[in-house]
């Protein structure tokens, strides 16, 4: 079973992976579906660590919006006809580099 140690690490590592081919632009986003499904299957992976982190650990650092990750996933994984390319690529250019900073204060925390 993995730690919350792990799983914050499995996050800065999605983020990672998100951001090599995110860095090519929006324009390339909407036309290579590829990328597209390359950066949900990282959100997926962003939002289940996030849900399987300990209630504990989650309480600690309030300010990540573990609910609202994980409800994300939910929406890929159970309603992937609702996943709209739009906010996807919201979320990766307004909200990826606040949890990827908030991420990062977590691992030097916790190190």
């Amino acid at each position: 079973m993995r730690d919350d140690s792990e799983r914050i690490r499995d996050i800065q590592e999605c983020i990672e992976k998100i951001e090599k081919y995110s860095v090519r632009g929006e324009k390339e986003f909407y036309e290579e579906e590829l990328i597209q499904t390359w950066i949900i299957h990282n959100l997926q992976i962003i939002g289940e660590a996030s849900s399987a982190t300990s209630e504990i650990f989650k309480a600690k650092y309030p300010q990540i919006l573990w609910v609202k990750i994980a409800d994300f996933r939910n929406l890929i994984v159970h309603e992937y006809f609702r996943v709209d390319l739009n906010l996807v690529w919201k979320i990766v250019k307004n909200d990826l580099q606040i949890l990827k900073q908030q991420i990062n204060d977590i691992l030097e925390n916790i190190s």
